[in-house]
């Protein structure tokens, strides 16, 4: 509610961030991977536990100024979180997508980056739709140190 109302809202980019890593920093953000052009980092306002998004370190708003590295790592990112997600929380389903410009539905329209919502049969009940909020099991500097291992894992195992 406080992302909502405007108190929690911070001042410029929250993804423009450093492309060198610090590891307390990284916790503070809850960032979860990083890649030479782009990182994984958790939504603060999740649709569902470990919905993870995929940025690009550069700052842009278009997606045709990608360059080649950037546009393949982070399609290589979305393959690797989604086997970490498996891996960790057995999702039965997921939602991948962006939303490009304010009129498109980006809440952050400044900064591209792609969402990827993992999804269980039965995962909408009466807390989101009549309640109007959304439940979350865990703290997310919990689910961040978690899909952190299982990141950590499939690059190990070369996937």
């Amino acid at each position: 509610m406080a992302y909502v109302t405007g108190s929690k809202r911070s001042s410029g980019c929250v993804f423009c961030i450093p492309a060198q890593p610090d590891r307390a920093e990284d916790e503070q953000r809850h960032i979860v991977y990083r890649g030479a052009h782009a990182f994984i980092i958790l939504n603060l306002y999740p649709y569902n536990p470990g919905h993870l998004l995929i940025a690009p370190y550069r700052h842009t708003a278009d997606l045709e100024s990608l360059t080649a590295g950037e546009s393949a790592e982070m399609m290589a990112l979305a393959q690797r979180a989604l086997r970490a997600l498996r891996t960790d929380t057995g999702p039965h389903g997921y939602n991948m997508g962006m939303n490009l410009g304010s009129v498109g539905g980006a809440g952050i329209a400044d900064h591209l980056h792609l969402h990827l919502v993992p999804r269980w049969k039965g995962d909408t009940n009466f807390m989101p739709v009549i309640g109007g909020t959304k439940v979350l099991p865990e703290l997310l500097s919990a689910t961040a140190a978690r899909l952190r291992e299982r990141l950590a894992e499939v690059e190990e195992a070369g996937e």
